[in-house]
């Protein structure tokens, strides 16, 4: 058992990282809120671009080969943006974003298409390079408030690469916001564009589309995909920073937990130590009185 010294030891440690966690949790709070904040803002807009897209696709009747409409019959090679944080200490939410990246990349591989990644994180980045995947572009500390401009470099090998028949389809893995408690890894296909067709599209107003609709229609597409990866970036940052909540808080409630056995420990050994020393005691002068 160890000494009393060496648990009063360990309980100021065990107090320290209690004291750690909770800032930690109190900070990641705070950012959440923020980051809540940011996908509710852009949810309307997203939303909104997605119904005028599934318009103007209904009516379109121009052609789709070589635009990012074009569904290719025979898929050969796919593109994956890979969406993490760039820091851990979220609970399960970067392993199990991870592990959905490699199940992807084999059933990929095993309908014979080849892969090629874009990573958006750091933990995402350094996962795809120790697995040797043919990694394209990376971009990483893009901070807590990203802007659209900064993952247009992304947008763009995505968009291009598309174009130019580098690859047949590209998706997206992130990990999309559920409420604080609920974060679930996501897959979604970004091209070719396949907008939703929805009842309220379907009723919506007939406008009238300036040079031609074809035209708005082909300027839009690329706008198109890069708010579906700007939508998935803030939905992993509000994700990431609930996660760390509540890892944080779950790891402060341990960590009194164990205080509160530690304690219950160095008690008990100071007890056993003072009845030793009493029985010691006891015995020395039971010695001298025969004596």
């Amino acid at each position: 058992m160890p000494s009393t010294r060496e648990i009063r030891r360990r309980i100021r440690s065990v107090r320290n990282l209690a004291q750690i966690t909770r800032a930690m949790e109190m900070v990641s709070a705070s950012k959440m809120r923020r980051a809540q904040r940011n996908v509710l803002a852009t949810r309307p807009y997203a939303d909104r671009l997605r119904d005028v897209m599934s318009s103007l696709m209904a009516r379109s009747s121009g052609a789709r080969t070589g635009t990012l409409l074009e569904i290719r019959p025979e898929v050969k090679s796919v593109a994956l943006i890979v969406i993490t944080p760039d820091r851990g200490l979220a609970g399960s939410l970067v392993g199990n974003l991870l592990r959905r990246t490699a199940r992807f990349v084999l059933d990929e591989r095993a309908k014979g298409h080849s892969v090629k990644v874009l990573a958006i994180g750091k933990k995402g980045r350094d996962f795809l390079a120790r697995s040797g995947q043919d990694l394209l572009a990376e971009v990483t500390k893009l901070g807590d408030n990203p802007k659209l401009a900064d993952i247009l470099g992304v947008s763009t090998n995505v968009i291009e690469g598309f174009l130019k028949g580098e690859f047949d389809e590209a998706y997206l893995v992130y990990s999309q916001f559920v409420n604080t408690l609920v974060q679930r890894p996501a897959i979604r296909r970004i091209l070719p564009v396949e907008a939703e067709q929805s009842d309220k599209t379907a009723k919506g107003s007939d406008y009238n589309y300036e040079p031609d609709q074809d035209v708005v229609l082909n300027d839009l597409l690329p706008r198109f995909a890069e708010v579906q990866i700007y939508q998935a970036l803030l939905e992993a940052i509000a994700s990431e920073h609930s996660a760390r909540m509540v890892a944080m808080r779950n790891a402060t409630d341990n960590a009194k937990e164990l205080r509160r056995e530690l304690s219950l420990t160095y008690n008990k050994t100071r007890q056993a130590n003072i009845t030793k020393e009493v029985s010691e005691i006891a015995s020395g002068a039971a010695a001298l009185a025969d004596s």
